[in-house]
């Protein structure tokens, strides 16, 4: 059985806890001098005892009887439940003064479809009719670079380029069109990150994650989970628009209606079905086929879903769009597609109110930075994984991964990697919880030597060895899309909208598609099939933001942007990202390399390590020698978007042959 080498600190008690214990004397003495009482006055006692608790007894019935009947009048069809958390056990910051009360009204999730959600994510059988390894499409120029999911749109972020667009100019563009090609995975309904580097240097982090309604409760969850990903429950207040205007607003050049009449146009005149979503239209077809908005752009006049090459319109979702094109995002959020959107979230048992949607408010953050090689890395801060990002590099910095035994190196890169995922159980939404000390932990490379010490060449351990704190909450979904322009801006963009389709809900009216990502909080008191408690880091509260595993990233060198990366595909977005960025640093491999190469993934829990079809056999041999369980992962998992910027100031753009995505450049 394996022992943990680096030990958890004691938990220490509370101060005034602590002092009384040490004023107790460890034996108490009996006074032999003490007068006796006599047993009259015993008798006595013990009578007005009982009779008092009989009165109190009668009193509490009769007022909880009368209480009870008022709340049933008063909340009737209404669940309640208490939840009341210990105080700060662990150091997170996170201390609830008083208990929480539950008086949603939660419908039973009888009628809801049931969410397999490892199934909504495995694109393998798309993938499957071919034996061939990845091969990704890139581009080159010497002006500018998008690299996006979708052919069209890193065209439409070119576009916007050549038009003397900025960086964040292209990026919003492509992003607004993404949403509509590709509206099973990321959209206005949605939200995100974007990582921007400035032609000064300069940097920075802007978070328009999604945030819970004012009326979220910690247990809102607790006897039905469908309901955090299916249904009005289950959306967060979308931050996407206000996310892409304030950006525009601080960086970009062109008009805001420009950005989005490209979109605009294909979505009311009519845009191709691309082989990804005639996929997912297939696979969903049960869950759209009688849906509101859904069925009415995504099925042909047979009930049939749409099939790769038919032509697919959206004349609502264009009528959105113009709105905020004429008006700004204002509309979506206090106008009449913000009382549309509501209505519709209310009319599924949703608890977003027009007042979430006005106070909706994306953060300027400062980004987490790190050193690897020489390079400088720049990310993002928490809500998302940026700083695991840094720590596992940390980790493996002291290797020297090409020239070390290949079985070896992969090992050692999987062992950070559950390193990692232990670290990020402590991470959270930093307007809430108080993580400073994790990030500094996770971005210091005197700690990154501790766990290096603790990495044993000869074999892996089982997932106690790498103290996890909590359990580990899984995340899916997502787009991403890198951009380069001419004066050196670099933007990395993750945007998303959770599981396939979100909530399973459109807005018929604004052809909004919303997104399900209440279901990357947690439900406290619920166990992992490890034992591991949720972290209270991620507790659903007001406003807050959920944890995210996205790391969209800038690396420079020598101060200038070397590469752009990101990735979707949930909870192996961190792994896949840091494998593009190895093979491109350390193993001296070209972008399409690095992004083509077979990839593995591991994030502790549960205890598997997961390699594509075409990983080397002789390292999937070495690799289970040394004890570690192997289990195949499906290609199209995950999907990374990046632009390298050659010494000689070539822009090499790459997409991921496992989205079918397509690069630009000019």
């Amino acid at each position: 059985m394996d022992t943990p080498l680096i030990s958890k600190p004691k938990e220490e008690l509370p101060s005034h806890v602590s002092s009384q214990l040490l004023n107790t004397p460890k034996e108490t003495s009996v006074e032999r001098d003490k007068p006796s009482v006599s047993p009259r006055s015993k008798t006595r006692i013990l009578a007005f005892v009982f009779l008092f608790l009989v009165s109190s007894a009668s009193f509490a019935y009769i007022y909880c009887s009368v209480c009870q009947k008022t709340s049933k009048a008063q909340n009737k069809h209404h669940k309640t439940t208490r939840f009341s958390p210990n105080a700060d056990k662990h150091g997170t910051g996170v201390i609830y003064k008083k208990p929480f009360y539950t008086k949603l009204k939660i419908p039973t999730g009888n009628d809801l479809p049931k969410v397999d959600r490892s199934a909504s994510y495995n694109l393998n059988r798309l993938f499957s009719q071919s034996s061939s390894p990845v091969d990704s499409k890139q581009a080159f120029g010497s002006n500018g670079a998008v690299a996006a999911d979708n052919a069209h749109c890193s065209q439409i972020g070119v576009d916007a380029l050549k038009d003397g667009g900025s960086a964040v100019d292209a990026a919003i563009s492509t992003a607004i069109c993404i949403g509509l090609f590709n509206s099973f995975s990321s959209g206005i309904g949605g939200g995100g990150f974007m990582v921007i580097r400035l032609p000064n240097g300069q940097s920075e982090f802007i978070d328009f994650r999604e945030v819970a309604p004012l009326l979220a409760e910690p247990l809102m969850f607790k006897d039905n989970i469908t309901l955090a990903q299916v249904g009005g429950l289950a959306v967060g207040v979308p931050g996407e628009l206000r996310g892409y205007e304030l950006a525009h607003k601080r960086h970009g050049r062109l008009s805001w209606s420009r950005l989005l009449e490209p979109t605009i146009k294909l979505a009311r005149d009519g845009y191709s079905i691309s082989k990804i979503l005639a996929f997912v239209l297939e696979r969903e077809h049960k869950s759209i086929s009688s849906a509101d908005g859904f069925k009415d752009v995504f099925l042909r006049p047979d009930g049939s879903p749409l099939r790769e090459g038919d032509i697919g319109k959206r004349v609502n979702f264009a009528n959105t769009l113009q709105k905020i094109a004429d008006k700004g995002s204002q509309v979506f959020y206090e106008g009449e597609i913000a009382q549309s959107i509501v209505s519709y979230i209310k009319k599924n048992n949703g608890i977003i109110s027009l007042d979430d949607l006005k106070a909706y408010t994306p953060v300027i953050r400062e980004t987490a930075s790190f050193t690897y090689h020489g390079r400088k890395i720049i990310t993002g801060a928490p809500p998302t994984s940026g700083t695991i990002v840094g720590h596992i590099l940390n980790i493996l910095e002291e290797y020297n991964l090409k020239a070390d035994d290949p079985i070896l190196s992969a090992h050692r890169i999987v062992e950070a990697f559950k390193f990692g995922f232990s670290q990020r159980t402590h991470l959270g939404d930093p307007d809430f919880v108080q993580i400073k000390k994790f990030i500094e932990l996770q971005q210091s490379k005197e700690y990154a030597e501790v766990v290096r010490k603790n990495i044993t060449d000869d074999r892996t351990h089982s997932w106690k060895y790498y103290n996890p704190e909590f359990d580990i909450k899984d995340d899916h979904g997502t787009t991403h899309l890198s951009v380069v322009d001419k004066d050196g801006m670099a933007v990395s963009l993750t945007s998303t909208i959770n599981l396939l389709f979100g909530s399973k809900l459109m807005d018929p009216v604004t052809g909004v598609v919303l997104n399900n990502h209440m279901d990357d909080f947690s439900t406290p008191n619920i166990r992992n099939a490890f034992g591991l408690y949720p972290s209270p880091n991620n507790f659903i509260l007001p406003k807050k933001r959920p944890l995210s595993t996205t790391s969209a990233m800038v690396i420079e060198k020598d101060g200038k942007v070397e590469y752009v990366l990101g990735a979707s595909g949930g909870s192996k977005i961190l792994t896949s990202t840091l494998q593009v960025l190895l093979n491109s640093i350390d193993f001296g491999k070209s972008l399409k390399q690095a992004i083509d190469a077979p990839r593995m993934h591991h994030q502790l829990l549960p205890n598997q390590l997961l390699l594509e079809p075409h990983f080397p056999s002789s390292i999937r041999q070495g690799l289970s020698k040394k004890g570690h369980k192997i289990d195949e992962l499906g290609l199209g998992l995950c999907v990374v978007q990046g632009v390298h910027v050659l010494d000689d100031g070539t822009i090499n753009a790459v997409s991921d042959g496992r989205k079918f995505g397509a690069p630009a450049a000019y």
